[in-house]
């Protein structure tokens, strides 16, 4: 039975200490702005992004990596002796799935599977490092692919967006919302529901205020949540707040709390101040 390489897209936000702890790989989407092209997460970095957003006060356009970036990936690992698992953002959100699945069909079959996350950010890197952690323990693809595919229904995936200002820009959110929102000093909760994304609860007031409520909206007693491992994943936020939020994820009893910076692409359609907490659901077979 082959070694199974782990590969995953730069939108599941994962730093470079865990893709190295996982040993895990990268394909990078791109992020356009006007006619150059930038690789997300190596090419340019968030903070860069907003400067130009704020500089231009237009968008940038992403897109997914191309057939030959694949391509070149999968050809090394396969030229290793490995078979793969690609992990990848949303069909329903991206064509990353749908490109490394024509790459993969190139490679006799069985070498290269690919999986839809039905996901985005750290919501396909929970998925990520459980793919990894289980090829390190020698599993075969087929039975590591089953095993995630069970996982994705029960990966749980929120945000509180800061401001209205990128889902406006990118076409998400209309003038008129846009305006309440800054009158009224909404956040909505964006929850990630059937690979697409789905706005929840609207907090308004103090932003300490909204994340409290958010916490408590997304964590309640925490029985739902399997305590391996929860993700805080934000773009731009303060340093106390995510702290705060690890604090208290540990005190519950989650075992391992990771703070991660999300990268150009979501950051593009989030904005700044953004936080999730992501997490995978515990099996209710079990009890």
């Amino acid at each position: 039975m082959n070694r199974v390489k782990v590969i995953t897209d730069s939108t599941a936000d994962l730093s470079p200490e865990l893709l190295e702890r996982f040993d895990v790989e990268v394909i990078p989407l791109y992020v356009l702005f006007g006619d150059k092209s930038y690789l997300d997460g190596v090419e340019m970095t968030t903070d860069e992004l907003y400067k130009w957003v704020e500089k231009t006060n237009t968008l940038p356009k992403t897109s997914a990596p191309s057939f030959g970036d694949f391509y070149e990936v999968y050809s090394r690992w396969i030229q290793e002796g490995y078979d793969i698992l690609c992990i990848t953002i949303s069909s329903k959100l991206s064509a990353t799935y749908q490109t490394a699945c024509l790459v993969a069909d190139e490679f006799e079959k069985g070498r290269v599977w690919v999986l839809d996350s039905a996901n985005l950010s750290t919501g396909i890197g929970l998925l990520t490092l459980k793919a990894a952690e289980l090829a390190q323990k020698g599993m075969g693809v087929a039975e590591i692919h089953e095993k995630i595919t069970e996982l994705t229904s029960r990966t749980r995936v929120s945000f509180i967006v800061d401001t209205l200002k990128y889902l406006h820009m990118g076409g998400r959110c209309n003038a008129v919302q846009l305006l309440a929102s800054n009158a009224l000093k909404l956040r909505p909760q964006i929850i990630v529901k059937d690979g697409s994304m789905v706005v929840g609860s609207k907090y308004r007031g103090k932003r300490t205020n909204c994340l409290n409520e958010f916490y408590e909206d997304v964590v309640g007693d925490s029985s739902q949540i399997n305590k391996e491992r929860v993700f805080i994943t934000h773009s731009e936020c303060a340093r106390e707040e995510l702290e705060d939020y690890k604090k208290r994820l540990e005190d519950i009893g989650i075992e391992e709390v990771l703070i991660t910076k999300a990268g150009t692409v979501i950051s593009s359609h989030c904005g700044q101040g953004t936080v999730g907490i992501l997490y995978i659901a515990d099996d209710v077979k079990k009890s």
